[in-house]
């Protein structure tokens, strides 16, 4: 029912480009499913659908894989890891200037973080 349809956006840039459909506003006006469509305001009536790139398109297919519903459901046990080294043990910012004082912060860190999580499991184990 579309009387023109227009591709907008440009080729490889980093937004994805979008298929625009332009209706008659005489046809929107009888037409059967108009309501929550077409306002009888309205001078024109457009639909616009974005055309995912190949890479969009690769992770909405990986997206919806059992390998990925898998990955995300024990991710939050990552997280709150991270989370805890973070807030808990100040690795949000660096104590140093310099790669070497932030690898020197990285490993002291991730050391304390081990040594507790191997003290707790001492005592579950007593």
């Amino acid at each position: 029912m579309a009387i023109r349809k227009a591709r907008q956006g440009k080729k490889n840039q980093k937004k994805n480009q979008r298929t625009t459909y332009y209706f008659a506003i005489e046809k929107c006006k009888v037409c059967p499913l108009r309501e929550g469509c077409y306002k009888t305001e309205a001078k024109s009536k457009t639909y616009s659908i974005s055309i995912k790139s190949d890479l969009h398109q690769k992770q909405i297919n990986f997206e919806n894989t059992e390998e990925f519903k898998t990955l995300a459901r024990n991710r939050y046990m990552i997280e709150a890891k991270n989370s805890e080294i973070k807030n808990s043990h100040g690795f949000s910012t660096s104590k140093s200037d310099g790669l070497l004082g932030m690898n020197i912060q990285a490993a002291t860190t991730l050391f304390a973080v081990n040594m507790k999580r191997i003290m707790t499991l001492i005592d579950e184990n007593k």
